[in-house]
């Protein structure tokens, strides 16, 4: 009988690790994390950039390094190229005080490559090197289940679902994760020209959409995920994306804010003003801040001004990474999102 135990939950305080304050708040992230190489100058084609800057990326890392920027506990787990990309990779994490052994390295494959420019019209250009990368390549049996099993939150996107061995790791870590009592966060982050095809695309993300308890969409997204219906329509969201298991939807509306769904309100949260200097990361920054709150007040969807102060300093993240260039070099401390609510509130 005492092998049948061994694994549950109520052993995890004997772990000196597990007990510690700082993981009782833990919120794991899986899936990609790359180099993004961004030019030099703004408002270019990639084919017209005259140079570009390295820059770690990847939602989930990027959301990872959030939290962990704000004084919160995270950890990643994903896959890059055994390259001296990858071992980049690990080590900014580990500099940003995130859990980085749940990474894996390839020795086949190498670290993903993201060529990223904002033109002059303000839309964003992507031309991604994986063909395959190292993060497709995670399989089942590496995952390390015991990290999985200690989040109190497990935050995950949709790239991790396009290939196999990646996507049936991810599955079976969201399964895991879900066994452990974690609650699933889920960004889609849809990044269109990875997939085979729009409806591929359209089906992956749907096929898990009722196992997260917590959502974060773009307007865009809702667009495609609805095959062009009204993404400012509430009931379009309620009736298409709000499914009976999901405790809370957040759609991001870019500097206007943030709507947000529960099953007992609605509403929404004006952005925070300022001057923008690179979008990228944005999104990301929003989640850290979010998950953040979350991970030390897991209940407080319930409780709408609880919920709407938590969004107020998720939206004040996102701002503060726009006046900044690349991604993980602008994510905020938290001092720095206190400091901005404190003259709003002035």
């Amino acid at each position: 009988m005492a092998n049948a135990t061994s694994g549950e939950p109520k052993a995890l305080p004997a772990d000196t690790r597990g007990s510690t304050p700082e993981n009782s708040s833990l919120v794991v992230c899986f899936g990609e994390m790359l180099i993004d190489f961004v030019p030099t100058v703004g408002g270019v084609s990639l084919a017209e950039a005259p140079a570009f800057k390295k820059a770690p990326g990847g939602a989930p890392a990027n959301v990872a390094v959030g939290i962990a920027r704000l004084g919160g506990s995270s950890a990643f787990i994903g896959k890059v190229g055994d390259d001296e990309f990858g071992r980049m990779l690990a080590d900014i994490l580990k500099q940003n005080n995130v859990d980085n052994s749940g990474m894996r390295f390839d020795h086949t494959a190498r670290t993903a490559l993201a060529f990223v420019t904002l033109r002059a019209d303000g839309e964003r250009e992507f031309m991604f090197y994986r063909h395959p990368s190292a993060d497709m390549l995670l399989r089942e049996s590496e995952l390390d289940v015991d990290l999985i099993k200690k989040a109190r939150i497990f935050h995950y996107g949709s790239i991790s679902l396009i290939e196999e061995p990646c996507r049936s790791a991810h599955i079976a870590a969201m399964n895991i994760a879900k066994e452990s009592g974690s609650i699933l966060s889920y960004d889609p982050n849809l990044r269109l020209p990875l997939w085979p095809s729009a409806e591929a695309a359209r089906q992956a993300i749907m096929s898990i959409w009722d196992q997260a308890d917590i959502i974060k969409i773009s307007e865009d997204e809702i667009s495609f995920l609805t095959g062009g219906d009204d993404p400012n329509d509430d009931n379009v969201v309620l009736k298409k994306l709000f499914h009976p298991n999901l405790k809370l939807l957040l759609v991001t509306e870019g500097s206007e804010g943030c709507r947000y769904y529960t099953k007992e309100f609605k509403g929404r949260v004006p952005g925070v003003e300022v001057k923008p200097v690179d979008t990228t990361g944005a999104g990301d920054a929003f989640v850290s801040g979010i998950l953040f709150s979350l991970a030390s007040d897991p209940n407080l969807y319930q409780d709408e001004k609880r919920l709407r102060d938590a969004i107020l300093f998720a939206n004040v993240c996102g701002a503060l990474t726009v006046t900044e260039r690349g991604a993980i070099p602008a994510l905020p401390t938290r001092e720095a999102v206190l400091k901005v609510l404190s003259k709003d509130e002035a």
